[in-house]
């Protein structure tokens, strides 16, 4: 089984469901996970003159101590052994998948849990998948936990529709 379960975490409904699942994992067992909070400030490398990006990184900086407190008492209510981290991704990485690939990687970890969004078309197109980007550089194995939210785009049974039958 795994020893060290590294757990990306950003205070979303879909990170929360992630660390469930690591720590569904990690419970039982003589495993370690590490919830990993990553400050994604690409807009404090520009001065624009309207905001003072050291209160930006600040506020971010908050944030993640207030996600990572989150993750520890999950830690202690089911009985796992874990701890936290905070990074930068301009100081480790200069992106978000690369902080996570660089902490997977430091601390050992033997799996990356991550909640993806799930998203289709030109959602996808426009925003991104930072977890699908993790997917195609992960130093381990990944495990993508969906978020609950429902996808209009994606593809339903028609209302009526005979459920398909078993493989043979």
């Amino acid at each position: 089984m795994y020893s060290k379960i590294l757990v990306a975490v950003d205070g979303s409904s879909t990170s929360q469901r992630a660390l469930d699942e690591a720590l569904k994992l990690a419970s039982g067992g003589q495993c370690a996970v590490r919830a990993l909070y990553v400050i994604d400030s690409p807009a404090m490398l520009f001065g624009v003159g309207f905001y003072d990006p050291s209160s930006l990184k600040d506020a971010f900086t908050e944030e993640g101590n207030v996600v990572t407190r989150a993750a520890q008492q999950r830690f202690a209510e089911a009985g796992v052994a874990g701890d936290t981290l905070i990074v930068d991704a301009q100081e480790v990485g200069n992106d978000v998948v690369g902080a996570i690939s660089s902490a997977a990687t430091q601390w050992g970890a033997d799996l990356v849990v991550l909640g993806t969004h799930g998203r289709r078309g030109m959602q996808r197109a426009l925003l991104g998948s930072i977890a699908e980007a993790f997917v195609r550089v992960a130093p381990t194995p990944v495990l993508l936990v969906r978020s609950e939210e429902t996808d209009e785009g994606a593809t339903r049974p028609a209302t009526g529709a005979i459920p398909a039958a078993p493989a043979v």
